[in-house]
């Protein structure tokens, strides 16, 4: 791997990322990429957060919480969340936005089609919802966007949700960078996570990056949290008042 200044976000493309990959090598990726997100513990920071808005009374009590997860690839996030919902009562309406129409076909392969949730395949910034949206969330999107593309996106989600919404990503870091290498190979990942994987590190945050991104974007002072998860997660937190 070549040698890396951590101490700014990294550049490199990642090859999941290009328009020229087919449909069963995006899959495989993505099959893979869910295998990485339990391995590592992905889930855990958006649905304490979840958790936590459902304990706070903040959450809807006579119509559906409409939540957007973009960036939603696999639909394995909004699969999760449906279950959780599910064993307690709470009717959601889950709606995955990906640019990849590869994407949403992954993930409707995989979800029953009974389940409240649509897939749809859009540029965030075009999309238009049915209706308001409460909570947005997005979990290991952000590091694929320039810093014009994330102020940008952060200002979209302020706008957008009602409740609040929580980013779930990665911290940059040598470490998780050389291990996660290491651990991909001895794992036979594919080999778009192999390359990838790492790639995605060194494009991820520092506390200081998120928030420059977050006064850039217009979020008050103090008014979003940004605090490390195990492992080696970064995740920002907005709850209106």
């Amino acid at each position: 791997m070549v040698a890396l200044d951590f101490t700014r976000r990294s550049t490199l493309s990642e090859l999941m990322d290009s328009e020229e990959t087919d449909f069963a090598t995006f899959r495989a990726c993505l099959v893979d990429l869910a295998k990485v997100n339990r391995l590592t513990l992905a889930y855990r920071p958006t649905m304490r957060f979840l958790a936590d808005l459902a304990r706070s009374g903040r959450l809807p009590r006579c119509r559906a919480l409409s939540i957007v997860d973009v960036g939603s690839g696999f639909g394995d996030m909004l699969r999760k969340i449906d279950r959780w919902a599910a064993r307690r009562g709470l009717p959601v309406e889950l709606t995955g936005v990906d640019l990849n129409p590869w994407s949403a076909r992954t993930a409707a392969e995989v979800t029953p089609p009974d389940r409240p949730i649509r897939y749809v395949t859009a540029n965030v910034f075009d999309y238009r919802p049915p209706g308001p949206i409460d909570v947005v969330i997005s979990s290991l999107f952000t590091h694929h966007l320039d810093d014009a593309a994330l102020i940008r996106f952060v200002a979209w989600m302020e706008a957008s949700a009602t409740v609040g919404w929580f980013v779930n990503d990665l911290h940059r870091h040598p470490l998780p960078y050389h291990v996660f290498g290491a651990t991909a190979r001895a794992l036979r990942y594919h080999h778009f996570v192999q390359h990838d994987g790492p790639i995605s590190i060194a494009r991820a945050f520092v506390t200081s990056d998120w928030r420059r991104v977050l006064a850039a974007a217009g979020v008050a002072p103090g008014a979003a949290e940004v605090r490390w998860r195990f492992p080696f997660r970064l995740c920002v937190t907005r709850v209106r008042a």
